[in-house]
Parts: C-alpha cells; structure tokens; sequence
C-alpha cells in the first residue's frame, strides 16, 4: 500500500469526514517521526517538503531517501507531496524522484508580487496536464497565503480568496485540490491576537465547498503556536515573540465545512527544537547531533500524533485497504 495519490487520500478523507494533516518534514528523521505517528494511531498521512527547504545539500538526494523511507511503513497510506513548488520544472523534479502530489503556487509570480489569475490558471494548468498523464495529484492556489512558507524572512500579505475565481480556477484547471486564502498565514508570527471570525474567514470555506465540490479544500498557515513550547523554547535562549495560531478547535471545525488537507510545519517544528534546546541548555558540553537530536524527533512524533486526532484521521487507514 504505502505510496498513494493526493486525490485517493482526500476522496476517503470526504466519505468518512475527516482532515488529512500535511506535515512539513526538513529532513529523514522528521519524516521518520511523521511516520511513526501514522503508524501508531492507524492514520493516513501527508509527508510533505519544499524544493530547497531541507538540510540535505541536495533535492534529489533527499528526496529519493524518503522514497525510500516511505517503503518501510507498508501499512501506512503515504501521500508524498511538493509543497508551495515555485515552478513547473519543481514540479516535473518532485513527479520524476517519486512524489504522488506536487503542489504548484501560482498565486505568485516571485516571493512578493501576485501573480494574475490569467498567470496562475497557465503554469497549473500545464502542471496538471504533465502530472495527471502520470498518475500524480496536483494541488493549487488561489488568493494569497501570508506570511512565509519556509520559515524565511520574506514575507507576502494576506489576498483572501474569491468564490467566483475559485470555481473558474477549478474549471479551467483540473486540479484535484485548492488551497484557498482565508486569513492565515504561514510561519511562527500569525495573529497578534486570538483569531476570531474577522480574521478566519470560515464561512469562505463553505462557500467555496459549495462551489467545486469535485475539488478537495487545503488549509495552509494552520499551525496553533503552543504558548507552552513558545515558552519553552525562549526559557532556552529563543527569542520568539508572542502570536496566536489557528486553534485546534477550529481546525476540527473545518473539516466539517469543506477542508481535507491541513498543513502544518511549525508546531511540529516548534516542538522539535524546543525538546533540542532543553537538551542542549541542560547539556552543557553536548555537540553530538545523534544526542541532541532523539529528543527532537521524539517531541515531534507526539506532536503529530496528538495533531492527527484532532484532524480525525487517526483509526482511517483501513479505508485505503
């Protein structure tokens, strides 16, 4: 079983009403934590990456590992998805090195100016023919996503999805999942204050549900920032200033509106380095990656397995048997 398609993953994700969580993964031992959280609750999950956002020198090299990874877990379902890839030819490297869903985001001509709609309905269209050819899911974008998608510096503003534009994107594209704006935003600085509905646009959700239901619904930027591991982490030499996430309440919440894909990146990296500085302050004289980095992958799988239940996926496995 292990490796299936973005579009079987969420076809069941709607016959049984759950989420499906998309975990960003920086590196093998990660995935690993990923992994074994979908192992431990019987979930499907989403392993997912960024071209050039890894540890690993080189895509390929890392991405052929986690092929390999994967096909250790054979009764785990395995999406292997590019997230936010940033081009056609991205796309066409993660579709050839074994990925089985690749997200193109056309919502951007470069990290800060918006693409048009006329733009972004081009390079997903050509995305979806080369992978639908091949058996390979395609996820989209529309409106503008904040924020920054790897953590980086560069930064891009909040551009909320349209209705109208969300079912002539789907017609004129294809694709098999929509990640639509509504007022989150990627990275560890979200909200300044608790997000209430003025800031979530849940009712955008539904709205667009109605619209394209054929076309799965993505929430990205959907992390929580536990204040607890924000603690933790600046009790051990961080420095991350206050913000609010989206709640998990809510995350449960849009499920039953119309979303089956939730990213989340930083709370489980969050976690991850939360547990490395603890160990590392407490430590003292500890360099050995192999030390400092257990505890790391550890905090991680727990945070994913507690993510997964929320989502709902936890005990799903079985409809991919």
């Amino acid at each position: 079983m292990a490796l299936i398609t973005l579009r079987a993953a969420l076809d069941a994700a709607r016959a049984g009403s759950y989420g499906v969580g998309a975990f960003n993964v920086t590196d093998l031992a990660q995935a690993e934590a990923v992994l074994d959280a979908a192992a431990s609750t019987d979930s499907p999950v989403i392993v997912q990456t960024i071209a050039g956002a890894s540890v690993h020198g080189r895509d390929e090299l890392f991405w052929q590992a986690l092929v390999g990874l994967i096909g250790n877990y054979p009764d785990v379902p395995v999406v292997l998805h590019l997230d936010h890839g940033a081009s056609y030819d991205d796309c066409v490297r993660a579709i050839g090195a074994g990925f089985t869903s690749v997200m193109i985001d056309g919502s951007m001509r470069d990290h800060v100016t918006p693409a048009t709609f006329e733009e972004n309905v081009e390079v997903t269209r050509r995305v979806v023919e080369y992978a639908h050819a091949r058996g390979v899911s395609v996820e989209g974008e529309l409106g503008t996503i904040g924020g920054s998608e790897d953590g980086g510096a560069s930064s891009k503003a909040i551009i909320l999805a349209d209705p109208d534009e969300a079912e002539r994107f789907v017609a004129q594209t294809g694709v098999d999942a929509l990640a639509v704006a509504i007022g989150t935003s990627h990275g560890a600085y979200k909200f300044t204050s608790p997000p209430d509905g003025t800031v979530l646009r849940m009712d955008l959700i539904e709205e667009i549900a109605s619209r394209i239901p054929d076309t799965h619904l993505v929430m990205h930027g959907s992390s929580s920032l536990p204040a607890d591991l924000r603690e933790t982490i600046n009790a051990h030499g961080g420095r991350l200033p206050e913000s609010w996430g989206v709640p998990e309440t809510e995350k449960a919440r849009s499920t039953k509106l119309g979303i089956r894909k939730i990213n989340q990146g930083m709370d489980s990296h969050m976690a991850h380095s939360a547990a490395v500085r603890t160990y590392l302050d407490a430590d003292g004289i500890g360099v050995d990656p192999a030390l400092y980095g257990k505890p790391g992958r550890e905090a991680m799988q727990r945070i994913v397995a507690d993510r997964m239940q929320v989502f709902g996926q936890a005990g799903q496995s079985y409809r991919h048997r």
